[in-house]
């Protein structure tokens, strides 16, 4: 079989097919917070996100499926998150700057009427509770938040490494067949081309045998007929456009954008066409071939009902 780098003045260059099966896991932290995230994904005609988080983490369902939604296009992705709070973690209060300021100006004032030399010790001031605060529900939920949103970056990050991995490989088996099938495509023609001036030459011995008198038949209507006949068995249309659809999938593999659906679509103009070859040959040598042609892109199919 033979391999082409270049086809049609088109450089077959680094593969950009991404496949839709993967799998990345990330853990995580910071502000107390543990995470481990996984995000694993196969195939699927659209993009179907389903996010397994704990409860306390729910409202942020929709802010993990954007996440999901803004690095893939296609696939069954599912994304787990599970979360820790460490035992060293942070506490569940802060320092109130100005309290404390305005408790250490009073005590120094005090310090200062009763005439005492001994300084302002953090003793004194951890009498008064107010120098402390609960922290903010919603500022601690924006810190979490800010961990989990860079682990799932990061088990995205390694899911997109491995589906890119995967579709080198597809891509590299797709380029092969499609090529394979090109280069067989010729031979249909040519083949197809040499059997016209035997198929009218058949035609002729057969009407000969029918037709005793020669007399009564219309040479030129003879000759038209058969040339019409012949025509109809030449596959030569078939095969260009079967060559411009090989062409145009090679293109749409090396292409940044989700080719997908795209090659899908071509795949089925080119078993059309497979289709239609079949039908117009009654030479069976051609005949196998087209099958081994429908069998190949069969196999095509199949591999792309993995692509993104």
């Amino acid at each position: 079989m033979r391999i082409f780098i270049c086809f049609g003045g088109i450089s077959l260059g680094a593969n950009v097919v991404s496949s839709m099966t993967g799998y990345g896991r990330a853990e995580v932290e910071g502000h107390g917070l543990s995470a481990f995230i996984e995000v694993r994904s196969v195939n699927s005609r659209y993009l179907d996100v389903t996010v397994r988080t704990p409860r306390a983490l729910s409202h942020r369902e929709k802010d993990i499926k954007d996440l999901i939604r803004g690095a893939l296009s296609r696939g069954s992705v599912n994304v787990t998150v599970k979360v820790e709070r460490n035992a060293n973690g942070a506490a569940p209060l802060r320092v109130n700057a100005e309290a404390t300021k305005q408790y250490v100006k009073l005590l120094n004032e005090v310090r200062r009427t009763a005439k005492l030399r001994e300084p302002v010790k953090l003793a004194h001031l951890l009498s008064f509770s107010e120098i402390f605060e609960p922290v903010d529900e919603e500022d601690s939920d924006e810190r979490d938040w800010e961990v989990i949103r860079d682990g799932i970056r990061q088990a995205l990050a390694e899911l997109n490494v491995m589906r890119a991995n995967e579709g080198a490989e597809l891509a590299k088996d797709l380029r092969a067949r499609v090529q394979s099938i090109d280069n067989i495509l010729f031979d249909v023609e040519r083949s197809s081309k040499e059997r016209i001036p035997e198929e009218r030459k058949k035609l002729f011995e057969r009407v000969e045998q029918l037709v005793s008198d020669k007399a009564i038949v219309d040479q030129n209507r003879l000759e038209l007929e058969i040339v019409l006949l012949a025509e109809k068995l030449d596959v030569t249309e078939e095969c260009v456009r079967f060559h411009t659809h090989n062409k145009f999938f090679l293109e749409a593999l090396g292409k940044k954008e989700a080719a997908g659906r795209k090659l899908n679509f071509l795949i089925q103009e080119m078993n059309r066409e497979a289709n239609t070859i079949g039908s117009k040959t009654n030479d069976a040598p051609i005949a196998h071939i087209v099958v081994q042609i429908k069998e190949e892109l069969e196999k095509i199919r199949e591999q792309l009902q993995n692509i993104e």
